[in-house]
């Protein structure tokens, strides 16, 4: 909680770093993308990722899942680091002893300003060593060739890397509901993987997100 005394050192009360009409400035002449830190930003136009996709299943077929999912467990690592280190030093306070209520708010706001859609956390099954991840309005999703299986692969990397440096240990993601399949929101399930081996299974064989959950606390 904020003090009085804290108010009289420090001229301002923290407020939502990820705004978007703040955090991202342009110049218009130069042509250039910058964070309200200064580090530069990169626009992916609609055309360049469905091109992506179309080259990859072109070159490697189902392989381009694997491909997809190490760029963002790649990407994901350098998304936390810069993360960790603009909140770390916007609240005055290291990421891991941040106020869960603040964090959550960072990282879904950041989430919508990187245009990435909209994120939330389940913590239901906590307990039970798996955290559900939701997102709606994927440009991964909604751009997705011909999907018969979840096909956010990119966003499953960049999970697993977030919040295996998160948790200090190795963990995975899978996703096992995609917006892409029609569905109203994408559900990406993280644990250790051995316990998320059944769940690749499952998934394969098309069953929905209800079905494969309670398979995974046996």
């Amino acid at each position: 909680m904020i003090s009085v005394s804290d108010l009289l050192i420090h001229d301002r009360l923290p407020a939502n770093y990820y705004a978007s009409d703040v955090y991202v400035r342009g110049d218009l002449e130069m042509g250039l993308l910058e964070s309200r830190r200064g580090d530069r930003l990169l626009s992916l136009p609609e055309t360049l990722i469905q091109a992506i996709y179309a080259g990859l299943n072109k070159e490697t077929g189902q392989a381009s899942r694997l491909v997809l999912f190490n760029c963002g467990r790649w990407w994901g690592k350098s998304f936390f680091s810069r993360f960790r280190d603009e909140v770390s030093d916007y609240y005055g306070t290291p990421l891991v002893e941040m106020q869960m209520a603040d964090f959550l708010q960072a990282l879904k706001q950041c989430w919508i300003t990187c245009g990435l859609g909209k994120l939330s956390l389940d913590q239901t099954y906590h307990d039970r060593g798996f955290l559900i991840v939701e997102t709606h309005h994927s440009p991964f999703a909604r751009l997705a060739i011909d999907a018969t299986l979840p096909s956010c692969h990119l966003e499953a990397g960049i999970f697993t890397s977030v919040f295996s440096q998160l948790a200090g240990r190795e963990l995975h993601c899978m996703q096992t509901r995609c917006e892409s399949m029609g569905a109203e929101s994408n559900l990406f399930v993280i644990g250790v993987q051995k316990r998320l081996e059944a769940a690749e299974v499952l998934v394969e064989k098309q069953l929905d997100h209800e079905s494969i959950l309670p398979r995974l606390f046996v």
